[in-house]
């Protein structure tokens, strides 16, 4: 049994100044792939240097709704070249957040639909962060015709759900699920279509029960937290492991050719 980490951020200090180490407990935590979105023009060469490093980590290219400020019209254009350039398999980690004070909605929504134009005209999925926004991001994704993709961290009603899946997109848990507090995200992942579902750490962030004001999260916690969710689902671990796979490899196509 393997698993696919659907979002990390290794290349914030506190993974990447032991980049090393976390890829080798990753090797050994039974950890196939690892996907790795930019969240700013500053460090959209960071992450893919670390891409093109580690054959384990895959490449997703985008700009964050908290770096929204950061992004010049320009920066788009080079955007485009750069998930061509690298074959990336989504456009991400893009989005809105309803929770900024410091960046206006309005200029999270220019950022956001400039990155679904590129989506649209790339034909390329999207990774996409959804913090008490998911019903705008919604409406635009359905304007788009986004090609699908994951939203990350999803933590909104079955309603809201069942309607990002009718658009093909699969909902991302992690280490939140791992907190029996947490009864509304568990009860997500509990409940919603196993055939909508993939796991991911959000490393560094995102901490599980178990490192929790600790440690830094990293890849490897990925296989203790796929074991809560078997424990959630009532169903076999091994069966589990095969369905979060293809679930994958349909939310991110360009996968498939490394994952065979």
């Amino acid at each position: 049994m393997t698993w696919i980490d659907t979002h990390c951020h290794l290349d914030q200090p506190a993974l990447f100044e032991k980049i090393d180490s976390v890829i080798k407990n990753s090797i050994k935590s039974d950890i196939e792939g690892i996907i790795v979105p930019s969240v700013s023009p500053k460090n959209v060469n960071k992450v893919i240097k670390i891409s093109q490093r580690f054959d384990l980590c895959s490449l997703a290219l985008g700009f964050h709704p908290f770096f929204a400020d950061h992004v010049k019209d320009e920066d788009f254009k080079t955007l485009s070249l750069l998930l061509i350039e690298h074959d990336a398999v989504a456009v991400g980690e893009i989005g809105l957040d309803k929770f900024l004070d410091n960046i206006p909605l309005r200029t999270q929504e220019k950022i956001f639909k400039n990155q679904l134009d590129i989506a649209d005209n790339l034909e390329l999925p999207i990774i996409v962060h959804a913090r008490g926004m998911i019903d705008p991001i919604t409406k635009s994704i359905r304007e788009k015709k986004i090609k699908g993709g994951i939203v990350h961290a999803f933590n909104g009603s079955f309603q809201q759900a069942e309607q990002l899946i009718k658009l093909g997109f699969k909902l991302g848990f992690g280490g939140v699920i791992t907190y029996e507090r947490a009864k509304h995200v568990r009860s997500l992942a509990k409940n919603l279509p196993i055939e909508s579902i993939v796991l991911e750490t959000d490393a560094p962030d995102m901490n599980p029960s178990w490192l929790e004001n600790t440690l830094p999260n990293e890849p490897a916690q990925l296989k203790k937290i796929s074991k809560i969710f078997c424990e959630l689902r009532g169903v076999d671990t091994k069966r589990i492991a095969c369905i979060l796979r293809r679930n994958t490899l349909d939310a991110l196509p360009k996968l498939s050719k490394l994952y065979t």
